[in-house]
C-alpha cells in the first residue's frame, strides 16, 4: 500500500491496530489504536519520525520495502516508550548508516529498553535544528506529556508539528486526516483522561504554546492528523482549564443495594438542584467512562459497602485511580452502609488525600437506609449545591 502524503513530501507510514483491545495492560480500547510514524523526505536527507510497536515491526518493514524506501539518514525518537520506539533496532539493521536523533533522557531509555548502541545515537538540545536540505527539523523538549523524555518535532518550512503522545487518540482510520465528530472527540477525551490528565498543568502549557505557534497541522503518534488544529487544541484548552463543571461523579459498589439506594437519592436531589450527575457502577461499568467524567467533575462522592471491617476493595481501587489521575475536582465525600461494624471511610479518605479535596461530612449507616438516613443524603445535596455555588459554577 502506498504511503499517504500529508504535505509536501511528508508521508504517513504508520499502521492501524484494529484488534487491540487493551493498552499498557490497563486501558480498554474501544476502537483499537494506531501507531503513527512519519517519513520526511528533504532535498538532501530523509528522516523517519517515530517508529512502530514491536509486534507490528515486520508489517512496518514490509510497507517501507513496498514504498521503496532505500535510504534513511535520521530516525527521530520523540519518546522512548516502545509503542513509538520499538522498531528502532530493526530500522538500524535495515538502514545501517542511519543515526537516531533524540534528547538525553530518551537516549538513556532506548539504550536501556531496546539496547540501542550509544554510538548510533546523537543527543540533541532543546531548540536545536537539523537540516534535511529544503526542510528543517526543530526539536522542542516537552517533558511531562506524558514521560520525562517526551519531545516534539517541528518541521519549519511546512509549519507542521509532530507531538508524539500529546494531543493523540486511541483511534483507527482509513484516511489519516481527522474527520471531526463526536466519536473522535470522545476517543480523544478518553485518551486525555487516562493518559494526560495526571499532567494537566503541563498540558495547559503546551496547548498554549502550540496555539501561539499557529501551526497548519498537528501530527500525533496515535489517532488521526489534524488539518484543523483548533479542533483538538480547543478541546484541550477546555479539559485542562482550572475550573471544573457543574458535575458530581458518583462511583459506587453496593452489595445489597443499601449504598445504591443512597447514591440514587443523592443523584435525584442533585438533579433537582440543577447539578448534573454521573453514576458509575464500579463492578460493571467501564473505567474509561469514569476517567472521562473525572475530567470535568467538581465533586466526587464515593459509595461503598463494607467488606471485613473496611471499604469494599473495588471502591479503594477506584479511589486510587482517581488519586493518580489527578482531576481538577474541588470537593469529595463518601456514602456507605455496613452490617456488623468496622471503619468504612479512613482508607478512602487517605487514598484521596493527594487531591487535597474539600471533604464534605460523609454518611455511614447500618443496613438499609431509613427516612432519617435519606434526610442526611438530602442535606448532603444541599451542601454540594452551596459548594458549587461558591466557586461560580452554579
Amino acid at each position: 500500500m502506498k504511503f499517504q502524503e500529508i504535505k509536501n513530501n511528508i508521508f504517513y507510514c504508520g499502521l492501524n491496530d484494529c484488534d487491540r483491545r487493551i493498552f499498557d495492560e490497563l486501558i480498554p480500547l474501544e476502537h483499537g489504536t494506531s501507531y503513527n510514524s512519519y517519513l520526511v523526505k528533504g532535498s538532501e536527507k530523509t528522516a523517519i519520525i517515530d517508529t512502530m510497536y514491536p509486534p507490528k515491526t515486520n508489517e512496518y518493514l514490509k510497507r517501507l520495502n513496498e514504498n521503496q524506501i532505500g535510504k534513511v539518514d535520521y530516525i527521530i525518537a520523540n519518546h522512548g516508550e516502545q509503542d513509538h520506539s520499538g522498531s528502532i533496532p530493526a530500522l538500524l539493521e535495515k538502514f545501517p548508516n542511519a543515526i537516531v536523533l533524540t534528547n538525553p533522557k530518551c537516549a538513556e531509555n532506548i539504550k536501556n529498553m531496546l539496547h540501542v548502541p550509544a554510538e548510533k545515537i546523537r543527543e540533541i538540545a532543546d531548540g536545536e535544528e537539523v537540516s534535511l536540505g529544503d526542510k528543517t527539523l526543530k526539536f522542542i523538549f516537552a517533558p511531562g506529556v506524558h514521560w520525562p523524555d517526551t519531545m516534539f518535532t517541528y518541521i519549519k518550512e511546512d509549519n507542521v508539528i509532530c507531538t508524539c503522545d500529546f494531543l493523540g487518540a486511541h483511534y483507527t482510520f482509513s484516511d489519516v486526516f481527522a474527520v471531526e465528530s463526536k466519536e473522535l472527540e470522545k476517543s480523544a477525551k478518553r485518551y486525555y483522561a487516562e493518559i494526560m490528565m495526571p499532567f494537566r498543568t503541563m498540558c495547559q502549557r503546551y496547548t498554549k504554546m502550540i496555539k501561539e505557534m499557529n501551526v497548519d497541522m498537528i501530527l500525533p503518534s496515535h489517532g488521526p492528523v489534524y488539518k484543523n488544529p483548533a479542533f483538538i487544541l480547543d478541546l484541550y484548552e477546555d479539559w485542562t482549564s482550572d475550573k471544573p463543571k457543574n458535575l458530581v461523579v458518583l462511583p459506587y459498589v453496593s452489595m445489597y443495594n443499601s449504598t445504591k439506594e443512597m447514591i440514587d437519592r443523592l443523584s435525584e436531589k442533585l438533579n433537582e438542584e440543577g447539578i448534573e450527575t454521573f453514576k458509575f457502577d464500579i463492578v460493571d461499568d467501564d473505567l474509561g467512562d469514569l476517567a472521562m467524567a473525572l475530567v470535568d467533575a467538581a465533586t466526587i462522592v464515593m459509595g461503598t459497602s463494607m467488606v471485613l471491617a473496611g471499604p469494599h476493595p473495588m471502591a479503594v481501587n477506584v479511589a486510587y485511580l482517581a488519586a493518580i489521575l489527578r482531576p481538577k475536582a474541588k470537593f469529595a465525600s463518601i456514602i456507605g452502609s455496613y452490617g456488623w461494624g468496622g471503619k468504612l471511610f479512613d482508607v478512602i479518605v487517605n487514598t484521596l488525600a493527594p487531591l487535597r479535596l474539600d471533604l464534605i461530612d460523609p454518611i455511614q449507616i447500618k443496613g438499609k437506609p431509613t427516612e432519617d438516613d435519606f434526610k442526611k443524603v438530602d442535606e448532603m445535596a444541599k451542601t454540594i449545591f452551596e459548594k458549587h455555588k461558591s466557586i461560580g459554577i452554579l
